[in-house]
């Protein structure tokens, strides 16, 4: 089989996705945790919080309650229908976490859950780490 024929068989195989129908349900699910992380914003300012304060409680709930969801398996029920929408950075960070954490489990807490926990999660934490810097650094010559 050349390629030609792969690709053919390829495109018949494939089912087609809705495409406008995931953008709706990646629409309002993202959207929907994004409002749950309002009303949380607006919970905490209520008590004695300060502005800094108030945005690390938000984020540590958020990643939390992900981090419970995933390991319920719940969060993957989500996202089957949620798709992108789920991928809000801080919950989509979250699962990437504690996704291989779960699934590596009984190989071990060093060789199965810490080894692999940052399988995904790692990249994007060295280069986002990466890129801050280097901003940084850029921001620092520019402002001299």
């Amino acid at each position: 089989m050349d390629n030609k024929q792969y690709k053919d068989l390829v495109h018949v195989t494939t089912p087609k996705s809705p495409l406008l129908k995931d953008c709706i349900k990646a629409f309002i699910f993202g959207g929907g945790i994004c409002c749950f992380g309002e009303i949380l914003k607006t919970l905490y300012s209520m008590t004695s919080l300060n502005e800094d304060e108030v945005k690390l409680a938000v984020s540590s709930t958020l990643i939390v309650i992900t981090a419970i969801l995933t390991g319920a398996g719940v969060f993957d029920k989500i996202a089957k229908h949620a798709g992108a929408g789920t991928a809000v950075p801080i919950t989509g960070f979250a699962n990437s976490v504690v996704s291989p954490a779960v699934e590596f489990s009984l190989e071990g807490k060093i060789l199965g859950t810490g080894a692999k926990m940052f399988n995904l999660a790692g990249p994007v934490i060295v280069y986002g780490c990466s890129a801050a810097s280097l901003y940084g650094l850029i921001y620092w010559i520019t402002t001299l």
